[in-house]
């Protein structure tokens, strides 16, 4: 009767997606007498632990703490229930209890400790190798595979290598360990080399390996071995295209920079899951086509599949890149609603996006709302008000952030210099970029020194900044370059200028838009002849000027217009405003500068 009854119990546990649920199951358990039945008690706890209601491991203790004398098995099920948890080291406290009362852990026990080592902050395996060591279970090839899995995900690569050479007869799991250790500890390179190793000894390859490989080519950026594998092994159908090696897949391609092949791919996938859809998105964002992620989030949320914080991460940046405040504002009120867990990442993205938006205040009040800032916020912050002119607030904050405790990064004192520079503060930058080598060990790079050649080119300091970039120990790059060509613009420098954009030309001379400012300069002298020759020499060699470009975003909806370009639905009336503006502007004074119309006529 007894066992009629647990088969009947235990096949209902099958339909049960709330706790309230299967408190009711477990209830009926106990008013059966099965409450200290030990295999009854195992598929509930096994249950509540393994399912979607693994949140509630408080119950599930208090179920453990009723059964008397509970058997390895139940005590590795709470022990898995700890690991997988936001509660790692509960794992631990358990094993010693385990311990104190006798109990003989199994081949089981140690791989679920392992795994919680990893979440904890304690990811030293040494002591948990002696355990195994001293129970006789380190000739077991799943406590062996987990052991070299925590040695190598935990950052101690020679452990994980040691062992690794030390096991006989390796098989793909343990191999797919070592790869993946070398992917997450910034030794990529080293995981492709573990990779052809294993195939050259005919180690069969699975759809986990796959994974870990494609990881570590997103890394090196090595997309042709990325179109191999994917060639190899996911078209040939060698294994099976399942979400995760698609989602892998797209993730390289985007990270690689190849958005089309990652959008074919994503398009191609038979199931797609959140990650999927969050990686095509991010890799839209990294190439900078950020209309096209935000379409795409669009469609996601179309296909009722919820975003993540990682996702919306992405999709802010985006916002924050196109000035597209709307939709910012919308996607920020959508993680409210939804109850999104407000991380560092995600907060650091609205804070950056309502900085780039001239939003400050609102900037300012998520700057203070996130908890244990580190050098991100900050960073985002400074750089936002110095962008904005707001040179001595982002110079303070600075001092707040030290004050802090938080170190600054390289992009951090991009913000600072930026901000010196609209200040026009020269001393206090040449103070801070002195700072960066002397007292962070940051070595500038070259956009510090862009900064640099901007700050005194402002102040009118045209012949310092020259003699800036002289002295650099990097070679000049044409943005920096640039910033003194638009330095000599703004002061009258005319010759520098045109010195500076023949260089400019001869390091870009596929640029249309170096071969244009140069012209232009001659055109502001009235060099008429010199002017024309620039634009002749443009179309000799083929450079056609690409047209420019502007958006706008009205009523979370974003408009692009291009240069003379009349598709737009509402052109006519936009065409008609503009003439109407035309003429309040000469109305109240406005003189049109006529000089490159001047030097259009006269290549004409």
């Amino acid at each position: 009767m007894h066992a009629t009854a647990a088969s009947r119990l235990i096949i209902s546990l099958s339909k049960c997606q709330t706790i309230e649920h299967f408190k009711q199951i477990h209830s009926l358990f106990v008013t059966k007498g099965l409450s200290q039945d030990t295999f009854s008690i195992s598929k509930l706890l096994h249950f509540i632990v393994a399912s979607q209601l693994s949140d509630h491991l408080a119950y599930a203790l208090s179920l453990f703490n009723r059964i008397e004398a509970p058997n390895t098995f139940l005590w590795n099920t709470m022990i898995r229930g700890f690991s997988a948890s936001s509660q790692p080291e509960m794992s631990f406290l358990f094993f010693v209890k385990m311990r104190g009362e006798g109990v003989v852990p199994d081949i089981h026990t140690y791989p679920l400790l392992l795994k919680a080592f990893s979440k904890s902050k304690n990811q030293n395996p040494n002591q948990i190798h002696g355990q195994v060591v001293k129970f006789g279970l380190d000739c077991d090839r799943f406590v062996q595979n987990s052991l070299i899995s925590s040695y190598a995900n935990g950052g101690f690569l020679n452990f994980a290598c040691q062992m690794f050479g030390e096991v006989p007869d390796r098989d793909s799991i343990a191999w797919t360990a070592m790869i993946d250790g070398f992917f997450k500890n910034n030794r990529a390179k080293e995981g492709i080399e573990f990779f052809m190793k294993m195939r050259s000894e005919g180690i069969k390859v699975d759809e986990v390996t796959i994974v870990s490989v494609l990881c570590a080519v997103r890394m090196v950026g090595d997309v042709w071995f990325g179109r191999w594998i994917h060639g190899f092994y996911i078209e040939s159908r060698r294994i099976n295209w399942d979400v995760y090696v698609g989602s892998a897949l797209v993730d390289m391609y985007a990270k690689c920079g190849c958005c089309d092949d990652a959008r074919k791919v994503f398009d191609e996938m038979p199931k797609r899951n959140v990650v999927s859809w969050s990686s095509l998105i991010a890799g839209y964002v990294q190439c900078n086509r950020f209309k096209d992620a935000l379409f795409v989030f669009q469609d996601m949320l179309l296909q009722h599949v919820k975003p993540n914080q990682a996702t919306l991460a992405s999709v802010v940046s985006a916002c924050a890149q196109l000035g597209a405040l709307d939709q910012g504002r919308w996607i920020h009120s959508y993680i409210d609603k939804n109850n999104v867990e407000m991380n560092l990442t995600l907060g650091t993205s609205l804070v950056d996006m309502y900085a780039k938006c001239g939003c400050i205040d609102e900037a300012f009040a998520m700057f203070e709302k996130l908890p244990h800032k580190d050098v991100y916020p900050w960073t985002a912050m400074i750089n936002g008000l110095a962008m904005h002119g707001h040179a001595l607030s982002s110079l303070k904050l600075f001092s707040c952030m030290l004050m802090d405790g938080v170190q600054p990064n390289a992009v951090t004192f991009i913000g600072i210099l930026c901000a010196c520079s609209h200040g026009g503060l020269i001393d206090e930058g040449y103070r801070h970029f002195c700072s960066m080598s002397q007292v962070y060990g940051i070595e500038p790079n070259v956009d510090h020194y862009g900064c640099m050649v901007d700050l005194l080119g402002r102040a009118g300091h045209l012949e310092e900044a020259l003699e800036f970039i002289k002295n650099m120990p990097l070679q000049p790059s044409p943005g920096v370059w640039g910033a003194l060509f638009g330095a000599c613009m703004i002061h009258k420098d005319y010759y520098l200028g045109e010195c500076i954009g023949k260089h400019l030309i001869e390091l870009q001379p596929d640029h249309s838009g170096r071969y244009a400012l140069l012209a232009n300069l001659y055109s502001i002298c009235h060099k008429w002849d010199e002017a024309a020759y620039v634009r002749m020499q443009m179309k000799g060699k083929g450079v056609e000027k690409k047209p420019g470009y502007s958006w706008i975003e009205v009523n979370g909806e974003i408009h692009e217009f291009i240069a003379f370009d009349k598709s737009h639905s509402q052109s006519k009336n936009l065409y008609r405003m503009l003439d109407e503006i035309t003429i309040q502007m000469k109305l109240v004074g406005y003189v049109p500068n006529t000089t490159l119309l001047a030097l259009e006529a006269v290549i004409s």
